[in-house]
């Protein structure tokens, strides 16, 4: 986030060097963060599944994939970082190509190393944790060839790579911000995996596969909102507020078109998407369930993705973290507790409490936006 708000400014004062520079320095960061992840995530991957309520049985199977996905966390942070030099320069083209590289190789071996298709050996689990980081990996070498040799907005020369003490404290700045919106709602789903896994294994893998399908269709919608973080930040450092204003309420009534749509074929179809997953009767209704009552809430989630990476692109990330902090963590967790298990609802009070809290976060957001206060950030 911090990323793509410096970049986008840049741009839009036409300084592409400076965008350049900005983008060395969060690579930088990126190094730095991805080592204080990967080495305890390596040394406390079957702690960590243990907290999560996880059975003797599941942390066994976990453990490796646990141990390869966060040790190789800087492949995954280098993908996201450097799409956002790549979108924060208007360029997200080349940032969804990158993607689709990605993805596809990871969709192709996927089945390939979990069970020992041909040559490959059957890893399981840790089959699907190879082959994301083997298609991110080649993901990441796509884009570094894009940033040293491509003919995109954002070019890296060696002078570029100099080490700016400046520049890295204003990014961690802009980036604190961001940092701490993925913590919270990182956290806050955590939680509700907490207080859904009350209710066993079952209702946990039914979330967890609802979840897995919502994200799928979610991707669209991110790549829309970061558009709009995009043009605000260039908008702004092209003096244009006003017009920065615009694009927002556009991009916001594309995406609420699209979720919409969405929403729809979730109604109408949610059982027999999540069938094509899995045939455990128990994990379908659940799964089902929170599919059906997540997507009632689209429109509003369409609209607050929006507006959330808008105030990112302006570079006032605070503004969300602490809409955030407020929304998922004094309200959406303490409601899933009390609708779950006070309320005896099980575990489709968390799933209320999901469309609720995400509802509220957009009506708050939607207030703040108008007030104009993010047109005056400067970075």
């Amino acid at each position: 986030m911090g990323t793509i708000a410096m970049v986008a400014r840049r741009v839009g004062e036409k300084d592409n060097n400076g965008a350049a520079v900005s983008g060395v320095q969060a690579i930088y960061l990126a190094f730095f963060v991805s080592i204080l992840i990967g080495i305890p995530g390596i040394i406390f991957s079957e702690d960590l599944l243990r907290m999560m309520g996880a059975s003797e049985i599941v942390i066994q199977e976990g453990k490796g994939f646990t141990k390869l996905m966060l040790g190789s966390n800087m492949i995954i942070m280098l993908l996201f970082l450097i799409n956002g030099i790549f979108r924060g320069a208007g360029d997200a083209t080349l940032a969804m190509r990158t993607l689709w590289l990605s993805n596809g190789i990871n969709i192709i071996l996927d089945p390939m190393l979990i069970f020992g298709t041909g040559p490959f050996p059957e890893l399981g689990v840790e089959g699907a944790a190879l082959a994301t980081v083997i298609g991110r990996g080649i993901g990441v070498c796509y884009q570094f060839y894009h940033l040293f040799k491509g003919k995109g907005i954002i070019k890296i020369h060696s002078q570029n790579w100099q080490f700016r003490r400046e520049i890295i404290l204003k990014l961690i700045k802009v980036s604190a911000g961001g940092t701490g919106q993925f913590i919270i709602a990182s956290a806050s789903w955590i939680f509700l995996m907490r207080i859904i896994s009350y209710f066993g294994s079952t209702a946990l893998a039914g979330y967890t596969l609802a979840i897995r399908v919502m994200i799928f269709t979610l991707l669209p919608a991110w790549g829309i909102s970061g558009a709009a973080a995009t043009m605000v930040g260039q908008n702004l450092g092209a003096n244009q507020p006003a017009r920065a204003e615009k694009s927002v309420w556009r991009t916001g009534i594309f995406n609420m078109i699209y979720m919409g749509s969405v929403m729809i074929i979730y109604l109408l179809s949610a059982e027999i998407l999540i069938r094509f997953f899995t045939n455990e009767e128990e994990v379908i209704t659940y799964a089902t369930k929170c599919l059906v009552t997540l997507s009632f809430g689209y429109i509003f989630y369409a609209f607050g993705m929006v507006i959330i990476q808008s105030f990112n692109g302006s570079g006032d990330t605070r503004t969300p973290t602490i809409i955030n902090f407020f929304v998922f963590w004094t309200f959406q967790i303490p409601l899933a507790y009390i609708l779950s298990i006070s309320f005896t609802l099980g575990p489709s009070g968390a799933f209320y409490a999901i469309l609720i809290a995400e509802s509220i976060l957009t009506i708050i957001s939607f207030l703040i936006f108008r007030k104009g206060k993010w047109k005056l950030v400067k970075i």
